[in-house]
């Protein structure tokens, strides 16, 4: 059981701000291609993964990196300097 936590415009197309997901994914984007199979909604947001950033345990990732041993992936625009 892995803790997904959605951010910003993500959270929006997803309607939930967290979720907890029984998943048999590898890497983040097997994980991903199980969500857009759910529901339209998952579809959506996950759309264009290069306008999409993820963090593992609150760490800054990518979308090939391992699952194991992970409890929280979070998903978020790219955040913009100021």
């Amino acid at each position: 059981m892995i803790d997904v936590v959605y951010f910003a415009w993500v959270r929006e197309r997803i309607g939930l701000p967290r979720e907890k997901v029984e998943t048999t994914a590898s890497t983040v984007a097997e994980l991903v291609d199980e969500l857009k199979g759910r529901e339209e909604r998952y579809e959506m947001a996950f759309a264009d993964l290069a306008s999409l950033r993820v963090a593992l345990d609150q760490e800054l990732s990518s979308f090939d990196a391992p699952l194991a041993g992970v409890r929280e992936v979070a998903f978020f625009p790219p955040m913009t300097g100021g």
